[in-house]
């Protein structure tokens, strides 16, 4: 074979390969609604794809002309699929006085202070001396000696581990508020510890008793969620959720840049209740 050919069968593999390259993120953006994708990043691409087309037009190299102009048509519509999504959710935002907006949001780190009685709970059982602030970027499990790490997670294990949580500052007054406005449900991934429904369930009812026991919601994957916002403090819940993530920030997601981020529930409130009108369509857009 000559080099000729070699050269020809190398450029068509690699024009290939970073052509269907952009497949998984298509069916990202079908899933999640592309909001991940910044526009400036996917225009930027697209100008770089069609010059490229324009290139191969020029030393007419069929390869080259195949490859962009199938890039061409999978960036255009992953654009179309990540508008497509925003106008989805603005129209939903902006349905009638019948459909109110649906905000669920976290129990544990969100409204309530688990982690603050893990780490006194795992100081008093070691004879540690950490604090909430020392976990930036890890969760307890992972800041504490190799030997101890199994049994930091048995201590949520008891279930009255839930019962008496501190309240997170500003939840209460906030929720309520919210609920006047909105549909909310209180939402917890209780299936990593099965043992804490009837806890949970207790704490939330004390502490949350304005909303109702329909909204409250147990599960495992919250994809299956049918709202319009989640606020939680843990980023992995929000990577097949299609509504707007909001969240909230804990001592382990400090690093986190992928989602919009409230820090307090002065925040939350200045942003779903203290917005105008435009700015909610770009919250939940």
């Amino acid at each position: 074979m000559s080099l000729e050919q070699w050269v020809a069968i190398i450029g068509t593999v690699a024009a290939l390969c970073t052509t269907l390259a952009f497949v998984p993120q298509i069916l990202k953006t079908w899933r999640t609604g592309g909001r991940d994708l910044s526009y400036s990043m996917l225009f930027a691409y697209l100008a770089g794809i069609l010059l490229w087309l324009v290139y191969g037009f020029l030393i007419s190299r069929t390869a080259v002309i195949v490859a962009n102009v199938a890039a061409t048509i999978l960036v255009s519509l992953n654009l179309g699929l990540k508008r497509w999504a925003e106008s989805r959710s603005l129209a939903i935002a902006s349905e009638g006085p019948g459909r109110r907006l649906r905000i669920a949001v976290d129990m544990d780190e969100v409204i309530a202070d688990s982690l603050g009685k893990q780490v006194d709970a795992y100081n008093e059982a070691f004879g540690g001396r950490l604090s909430p602030s020392d976990l930036e970027g890890r969760h307890l499990h992972h800041a504490v000696p190799a030997a101890h790490a199994e049994k930091t997670k048995d201590l949520v294990s008891d279930p009255a581990f839930f019962e008496d949580l501190d309240v997170i500052e500003g939840s209460r007054e906030v929720i309520r508020e919210l609920a006047l406005r909105y549909e909310v449900f209180i939402v917890s991934a209780a299936m990593e510890v099965p043992t804490s429904f009837a806890a949970k369930y207790r704490w939330l009812r004390e502490h949350f008793p304005f909303i109702p026991t329909s909204h409250l919601v147990f599960c495992g994957d919250k994809s299956v969620l049918d709202v319009d916002v989640l606020i939680d403090d843990t980023p992995r819940h929000f990577e097949r959720f299609r509504g707007t993530p909001i969240l909230f920030s804990a001592p382990h997601n400090r690093q986190e840049q992928r989602y919009r981020r409230v820090s307090s529930w002065d925040d939350v409130r200045r942003m779903l209740l203290e917005s105008r009108s435009a700015d909610m369509e770009r919250v939940v857009s």
